[in-house]
């Protein structure tokens, strides 16, 4: 089923829902962007429709609703502790793409079904749904969603497509419907990408022995002269799920504060340092074929279901230097055939 609203009508609505929900959105926050006088797009909460950017795609996921940048997770004091508890316990309304709606089902197979569950991922979990955001006819240039099979969803209560002065609605959560009530109803569906300019084609890596080939390629010594391990590529990653920790002293001579844990890059120093000085990866290239190999292959190959990069090219969008990640795995592809073309 589907509607048609003008814009007062559907702030009428946000206004009804923000009372039991709390809603986010891509949202522009004006001269806060990487270079002067340029704005940054970024999930936030939102009161009225034209807060909302509907054409454009935002510079950092929708993954920071759901995994803060920064969280305190538990108090301590005299050798005790307690969790934090959440003070604003309403449901989650996220207004995203497809992409992004695809994005926390590898948040789901890391935090929730990798042998354990993280209370603290759950929890604002199980409070999330969905408003889809209709993308354009082919997405943006640097998208490749239709390559990765995260172009179309239904995981979402209703989808949403600005036109002109009117909203148009397709309702999929019948327990939504009280809010659309006396609006125009219209024969509307959410239109999904069918292609991307930008196609990327996913290497089949079957062998151990060609895993362990594609470590010595010499395209990734390629990356020691251009990255620069800054982790710009995996702050604005829809999928990149991991934290560190660390302690908060209120004071320097007490043992009471607080435990945060904070998102953590594989491109940064010290992320895969371990005690005695040793790293598992200290070059860029390293790092590169790291972060390439986890997003179309070893996610996959752990969880049995889909490939952890969900093509948002948000990636390629950030880096300062222009490094394409959607390039490397197509190269990446090409360097495959040619070692399995040696092996026969």
């Amino acid at each position: 089923m589907g509607y048609k609203l003008k814009f007062e009508n559907f702030d009428k609505i946000l206004k009804e829902l923000s009372k039991e929900n709390k809603i986010y959105a891509p949202k522009r926050f004006p001269k806060q962007g990487r270079y002067s006088d340029t704005d940054v797009i970024r999930y936030n909460k939102i009161k009225e429709l034209k807060e909302i950017v509907f054409d454009e795609k935002s510079t950092y996921a929708a993954k920071e609703v759901y995994q803060p940048i920064t969280e305190t997770i538990l108090y301590f004091t005299d050798g005790d502790y307690k969790e934090k508890k959440v003070v604003d316990d309403r449901p989650i309304i996220i207004f995203a793409r497809a992409c992004d709606i695809h994005a926390i089902q590898r948040f789901d197979d890391i935090y929730l079904k990798n042998g354990f569950e993280d209370f603290y991922y759950k929890r604002l979990r199980d409070k999330v749904k969905f408003v889809l955001i209709e993308c354009p006819k082919d997405g943006w240039d640097t998208c490749f969603c239709a390559s990765m099979g995260t172009n179309k969803t239904d995981d979402y209560i209703f989808g949403v497509k600005v036109a002109g002065e009117d909203v148009c609605i397709e309702l999929k959560d019948e327990q939504f419907a009280k809010y659309f009530e006396g609006e125009e109803k219209i024969d509307f569906n959410v239109t999904f990408v069918e292609q991307n300019p930008r196609k990327v084609r996913i290497p089949d890596i079957q062998s151990t022995e060609i895993k362990n080939k594609i470590k010595t390629l010499d395209m990734w010594k390629e990356y020691d002269k251009r990255c620069l391990m800054c982790g710009s590529c995996t702050v604005a990653c829809s999928t990149c799920t991991c934290f560190t920790t660390y302690d908060v002293n209120y004071t320097p001579d007490t043992d009471a504060g607080e435990r945060r844990r904070i998102a953590a890059s594989c491109h940064v120093d010290g992320y895969s340092d371990m005690a005695g000085g040793h790293s598992f990866r200290k070059t860029a290239g390293e790092r590169m074929r790291f972060k390439v190999m986890h997003k179309i292959h070893d996610h996959k190959s752990r969880f049995k279901n889909h490939n952890m990069c969900v093509g948002c090219g948000r990636c390629d969008d950030r880096c300062p230097v222009f490094i394409s990640f959607s390039t490397t795995v197509n190269r990446l592809a090409d360097e495959v055939e040619k070692l399995k073309g040696e092996e026969e």
